[in-house]
């Protein structure tokens, strides 16, 4: 994949069934909201981000394919050639418009773009986010789904930290939302708008998961 192209379709040939493995071989994931994605048309899932595992187990855990923002510093080595074959892009969490504008193009071309706003790994509770959700939703007019990601690090592990082999692992897909930019709104004013309604949707959707699966965050 170049950054001019899209991801070849291909792509998720084989990494979906790995996406798959990973979730219910090497962990025991529970997921619920499926039914809450869209069949068809473009869709943002936008993850809280506690730990390494956060994309990959959203992305074994969607009823659709997905080409997820993942960190440029990830794509070297064996990783990176991994993250390239599977259809993920690459993105400069200091400003990359370019990610953003390739990001676009999957979901204008009825794909699934994954992105967790938060940006890094942290408590994941969906504080603050990056207007770069809110950007894509708006371009694109996709909807836009938050994902509560759960056990992939608890209590006092550190943010490196890996969870163990056959861990109870939560997956829950929300409500969908659509954010559009209203008339006489200027551009700035709708960015922070959408991405104030897609943070507290996410936020929303994240309490509303540890209160039903009794797992809590991490205590960061």
């Amino acid at each position: 994949m170049t950054e001019a192209r899209l991801p070849a379709r291909w792509t998720m040939v084989w990494s979906r069934p790995v996406g798959w493995l990973l979730d219910h071989v090497l962990y025991r994931t529970a997921i619920t909201g499926r039914s809450n994605v869209p069949k068809s048309g473009p869709v943002i899932f936008a993850g809280n981000h506690i730990s390494f595992l956060d994309g990959p187990v959203m992305f074994g855990a969607a009823p659709r394919a997905m080409h997820i923002l993942v960190k440029k510093e990830m794509f070297k080595g064996f990783l990176g050639r991994v993250l390239r074959a599977s259809g993920q892009i690459s993105i400069d969490r200091s400003g990359d418009r370019s990610a953003l504008q390739l990001g676009k193009k999957v979901l204008d071309a009825g794909r699934c773009v994954g992105i967790l706003p938060e940006g890094t790994r942290g408590s994941g509770t969906a504080g603050n986010i990056s207007n770069g959700v809110a950007w894509l939703a708006l371009m694109s007019g996709a909807t836009v789904i938050p994902v509560a990601i759960l056990g992939t690090r608890i209590g006092d592990e550190h943010r490196d930290s890996i969870p163990r082999l056959r861990r109870h692992l939560h997956v829950s897909f929300g409500a969908p939302l659509n954010v559009t930019r209203r008339n006489g709104e200027s551009g700035r004013v709708s960015m922070d708008r959408a991405a104030a309604e897609i943070r507290a949707a996410l936020a929303g959707h994240v309490q509303d998961a540890v209160k039903t699966t009794g797992q809590s965050l991490p205590g960061d």
